[in-house]
Formats: structure tokens, C-alpha cells, sequence
């Protein structure tokens, strides 16, 4: 007989125990909701473990010279595209500026010492070297007055302007006795003589134009005054004048008054001059006078030192006859005074004009005045012989265009072309805005790196400037800011300007004009999305490698997918590169990448230095 009762291991559950295991399960899962919820225990658990771990990540990167190199942090596994060095014949590479190119066009009005830039096919896509021997240049003060001979090997000036204490080669040096054609006891005595008419001592004059330059000497001596210059000459025989000017440290361009407009605004320098520059002011009608008006304020001054100047000591020297030098000279003083400019002081070689501050005490009787209501519209645009219009004022005690205040003073405050509503979508309360953030910007960045704000940077580069917040929030005597405005941004130079800062518009689908290792420091803020679609971002990355020096940093600040584009560029640069959080946390999407160009001469492979 088979048993009545059923095996043990296959008993029915009681409907209590079943309901006591639904209750479990009902309750576990309500208490996981819970804690999802962000009302859990565990959450805040884990909430402040996160606010004490530092989510931002600064890179372990060595900015002083002579580093070690560092690993790089690749934004995928893709392997970078690696750039090898370029021929050692291309060590003073300045795409724009390139002889064998300048000789094939017109010498007329100087157009082949313009620009004239390759075109894509014959672009370099190669890493230029730095000359065997290439050292960190001298900190400033030091560096005003000596040069490492083998960063600039070229001694054709010692030896072309040895009587006019340019420039003198000592051991492994150059030494730079601050003379010049035409100040030969020096370029103190010198600006002493210009402080007697021009008010450089007490803040009036900031911003300042040489034209022709030589190796900047007088700009270089002016900075201790407080006196920020802008210098600039052209490609010529007389090699490396403007090279040997930014290896002191000292603002300068490659540049030339030929056909085509200054890349600066109207209304942009205190004051400019010509020291023996060589400039035929009198030709085209006073065409390149006119263009020196453009750029110069109301109420600035111009110098004119050396020829036609004290004609009646000199003709002999300068093998011309009185008549033709009497005639230039007076036709000076007739273009002068239809620009409106009054002659201040004539002093042996040296004459100073001053522009009026505005025209009701000079009404300009020509009638060619320039057609273009937009006088800082110059990029490519052909110089015309025409007059620029003053500003229209109310009263002739009025500056036109809006006075300036003082130096420091006008570094913050609101610039006249914000004041008067000239620029697009900027008020007086953005521009406030606008440079409290950049204060902030600045202390992350001196966080990140704390040599910005030392003598280690002293060349440098803002290559999307906006109001110039950045290079106002950096300002010191220990560097200067080339603030570059693109010419496909919004047109803000004028406003850096009166802000007492200097700059330059320029398109950075073109090399910059200047010789190669020019700049300590690059920022480069929203450049990439600026250009994403006009240009390779290659192209760019290459052309500030060409001008970066040897163990410089870039400062990128950009959307992160942008930079994740950069990044991979980079990779076979030989930089070495970190990518940073923004200051206010890891969820904004902008971020900061950091690099550091390795140090490496012509034909030493990736060595860096010791």
C-alpha cells in the first residue's frame, strides 16, 4: 500500500510565509527607490565623499625652463599623427614674409616687403627647428640689453651700424648699448629730449608707434617710463632687426608702410615716430602721412628725427643737394598742417608735431576726405590718399572720438567706444562683467602655472583678445600682451587700445608676422570653435609651434570636444599636454588644456634639454 502522506521536500508553503516574503521584497525596493531619490542615507554618504575629493585634475607639468618631459595624456587610443622637423634651412621660417616670394612682386611702394602668404599646396605641414645651441633668453631687465648669440646668429648689423652703437657682439652675446642712428648717446637722452614737449612722464601718453625701428631701442627704453610700443620693420637686408627686438622683449612686428593699410584701428597710438626710418613721406601726395593720422589719436604726437631734418647741417653727409631737402621738408610741414597738426618743437635733427584734439579749431579744406565710414576696416584694404575725418564734437574743448584717462587709471576704466555705444552688443556693465571675469580667469591660471606673472613669460600672445580682459588682468612691467583680434571677430581693437594696451588684427588662417620662437606664452581662448569651419585646425596648431619658443606654454580654453580635437593633434607635436577642468567644476563644458612645447634644436631628434 502506498503511503497516505507526501514526501517532506515537496510541502506546500503557508500562504503566511508567501505574504511574508512579498512584504520583503515590496519593502526592499520602495527603500532602493528611496535612496535613489537623493533622500538616502547612503546618497549623502556618498555626496560627501565627493565634496571632499578635488575633481579637478592639474597636471604634473614642468613650466620652468629646462623641464623634463612629461607623459601625455591622449584624448583616444587612435595614435597621433606624428610631424617631423622640418629642414634645418628653415629656421627663421616666416611664411608671409618669405624673400623668394617678396622678389616676385612689384617694388613699387614697397609691395614685395608686404605680406604674401603661401598658398595651401606649398603650406609647410613639418615642426620648425630652433638653431643648434638655442638658450632661454635673458629675464627681463637683463634681456633688454643682451641677446644668447645663438638664438639670433646673424652679426651683418654689428658690423653695418658699429658707429651708430646699435648693436655690439661680446663672447657668445650680443649686447644691445640702447644707441641708435639717430640718438648715438643713447635712447635715454634721447626720450629726455621728446619728455621736454611730451607728456610721457605723467600717464598721458601709454601707446606708441615705431615706425621703421631698427632693433626697437626706443621702444625698449620707453617701457620703464610706462610707455607701451608697438615696432615694426620689414624683412630687409638688414637681417633680424625685428627678431633681435623680440628676443629683448620688446612688442614688434614684421611691417612695412607699402600699399596696404596698418593692421591697428584709427585713433589707436598717443604717439608715433620716425627715427631716420627711411620712409618717403613726402610721395603719393603724403599718402603714408595720412595713414600715420589714421592711427594716431586726437590730441598724439608725431617725431620726425633725421632727414629733411636740420637739412642746412646735414646735406652733405646725406649727398643731397639743399634745394631737394628744403622742398621735402617744406612739403612735410603743408601735409602736416592739412591733417591738422601743429608743430610743437625743431631742435637739430628732431621736429614734433601735435595732432588737434578735433577739427572746429582746423577745418579741413580738402575736400579728399576718405569715402569709408569705417576707418578701422584695414585688413588687405589698399591705402588711399584721403584724409580720415575726425569724430564729430560738440564744443572745441571736446576731444574727439572721447578723451582718455590716465595711465593706469584707463587700464579699467570705460573705454570711449563702449561709452559711445560703437561696439556691437557691449554696454558698460558687460564690459564690467567682462573683466571680472577675466580676473577670475587669470588667478585659475597663475594657480595652474606659477610662473604666469613672472619674468619667465615675457612675450605674450592673446590670439582672440575680445576687450583685451585677459591681457588687463595679467599687466605688469615683468611681460607685455600682443593682444590679436581675428578679423572674422567682432571688431574690439580699438576699444584694447584706449584701454592702454596694444595689438593687431590678424586672420589665423595665415602665419602671424613674426620670425619663429618670438613668444613665451600663447593663450588662446575659443580660437578652435572660432575657426572650426574657416580653417585646418592643424594649420593653426603648426603656426603657433613656429612662434612659440622652446619650453613655452599655451593656455587653450575651449569647448571640450574641441580641445579633444587638439589634443590629438598635439600628441605628434612633441608637446606635452594636460587637460584641466574649468574653476567652476567639472560639469561646465568649457575646459582647459595646458601645454608645454618640448625643447628640441635642428638635427637633435626629440632630445630635450639638460
Amino acid at each position: 500500500m502506498g503511503s497516505k502522506h507526501k514526501p517532506s521536500g515537496s510541502r506546500t508553503r503557508s500562504p503566511l510565509s508567501i505574504f511574508i516574503v512579498f512584504c520583503l521584497c515590496c519593502f526592499f525596493y520602495v527603500l532602493g527607490a528611496w535612496q535613489r531619490s537623493g533622500f538616502g542615507k547612503g546618497d549623502s554618504i556618498a555626496l560627501a565623499v565627493t565634496k571632499k575629493a578635488d575633481c579637478k585634475f592639474f597636471p604634473d607639468l614642468n613650466f620652468e625652463a629646462h623641464h623634463n618631459p612629461v607623459e601625455v595624456v591622449k584624448p583616444s587610443k587612435s595614435k597621433a599623427k606624428a610631424f617631423k622637423p622640418c629642414n634645418v634651412k628653415y629656421t627663421d621660417y616666416t611664411p608671409c614674409q618669405e624673400q623668394d616670394r617678396a622678389m616676385k612682386f612689384p617694388r613699387e611702394n614697397m609691395i614685395y616687403r608686404e605680406r604674401h602668404c603661401p598658398p595651401e599646396e606649398e603650406k609647410l605641414h613639418c615642426l620648425i627647428p630652433a638653431p643648434k645651441g638655442y638658450k632661454t633668453p635673458f629675464p627681463w631687465p637683463k634681456g633688454r640689453d643682451y641677446v644668447h648669440y645663438a638664438n639670433v646668429p646673424y652679426k651683418s648689423l654689428t658690423v653695418e651700424k658699429a658707429v651708430q652703437n646699435w648693436v655690439q657682439f661680446q663672447g657668445d652675446v650680443f649686447k644691445f648699448p640702447g644707441g641708435g642712428t639717430m640718438f648715438p648717446q643713447g635712447a635715454d637722452k634721447y626720450i629726455d629730449e621728446l619728455a621736454t614737449v611730451i607728456p610721457i612722464a605723467d600717464g598721458s601718453v601709454r601707446t606708441a608707434l615705431d615706425t621703421g625701428c631698427g632693433v626697437a631701442s626706443w621702444g625698449a627704453y620707453l617701457m620703464k617710463r610706462n610707455v607701451l610700443s608697438v615696432s615694426f620693420a620689414p624683412r630687409d637686408n638688414h637681417e633680424a632687426q625685428i627678431q633681435f627686438a623680440l628676443e629683448r622683449g620688446v612688442p614688434a612686428v614684421i611691417g612695412v608702410l607699402g600699399s596696404i593699410r596698418l593692421p591697428y584701428p584709427s585713433r589707436a597710438f598717443d604717439m608715433a615716430q620716425c627715427s631716420r626710418c627711411l620712409i618717403p613721406w613726402t610721395s603719393n601726395d603724403g599718402m603714408y602721412l595720412m595713414e600715420v593720422d589714421r592711427v594716431l589719436r586726437p590730441g598724439g604726437y608725431w617725431i620726425l628725427s633725421g632727414p629733411p631734418i636740420n637739412w642746412k647741417t646735414y646735406y652733405q653727409t646725406w649727398k643731397r643737394t639743399k634745394q631737394d631737402l628744403q622742398a621735402e621738408q617744406r612739403k612735410i610741414e603743408e601735409i602736416a598742417e592739412s591733417l591738422c597738426w601743429e608743430k610743437k618743437y625743431e631742435k637739430g635733427d628732431l621736429a614734433i608735431w601735435r595732432k588737434l584734439e578735433n577739427d572746429k579749431n582746423c577745418p579741413r579744406k580738402s575736400t579728399n576726405i576718405c569715402k569709408s565710414d569705417n576707418a578701422d576696416d584695414v585688413w588687405y584694404k589698399e591705402m588711399e590718399t584721403c584724409l580720415t575725418p575726425f569724430p564729430k564734437v560738440t564744443s572745441a574743448k571736446e576731444v574727439a572720438g572721447g578723451g582718455l584717462k590716465k595711465f593706469p587709471e584707463r587700464l579699467f576704466a570705460v573705454p570711449p567706444r563702449i561709452a559711445k555705444g560703437l561696439v556691437e552688443g557691449v554696454t558698460a556693465e558687460s564690459y564690467q562683467e567682462d573683466n571680472k571675469l577675466w580676473k577670475k580667469h587669470v588667478n585659475e591660471y597663475k594657480r595652474i602655472n606659477r610662473l604666469i606673472g613672472t619674468t619667465r613669460y615675457r612675450n605674450v600672445m592673446d590670439m582672440n583678445a575680445g576687450l583685451g580682459g585677459f591681457a588687463a588682468a595679467l599687466e605688469s612691467p615683468k611681460s607685455w600682451v600682443m593682444n590679436v583680434v581675428p578679423t572674422i571677430a567682432r571688431n574690439t581693437l580699438g576699444v584694447i587700445y584706449e584701454r592702454g594696451l596694444v595689438g593687431i588684427y590678424h586672420d589665423w588662417c595665415e602665419g602671424f608676422s613674426t620670425y619663429p620662437r618670438t613668444y613665451d606664452f600663447i593663450h588662446a581662448s575659443g580660437v578652435f570653435s572660432l575657426y572650426r569651419k574657416k580653417c585646418k585646425t592643424e594649420d593653426i596648431l603648426l603656426e603657433m609651434d613656429r612662434v612659440l619658443r622652446p619650453e613655452g606654454t599655451v593656455m587653450f580654453r575651449d569647448e571640450v570636444d574641441v580641445l579633444n580635437e587638439v589634443m590629438k593633434i598635439i600628441g605628434g607635436m612633441r608637446w606635452d599636454a594636460k587637460m584641466v577642468d574649468h574653476e567652476d567644476g567639472p560639469l561646465v563644458p568649457e575646459k582647459i588644456l595646458v601645454a608645454v612645447k618640448q625643447y628640441w634644436v635642428a638635427g637633435s631628434g626629440n632630445t630635450t634639454s639638460n
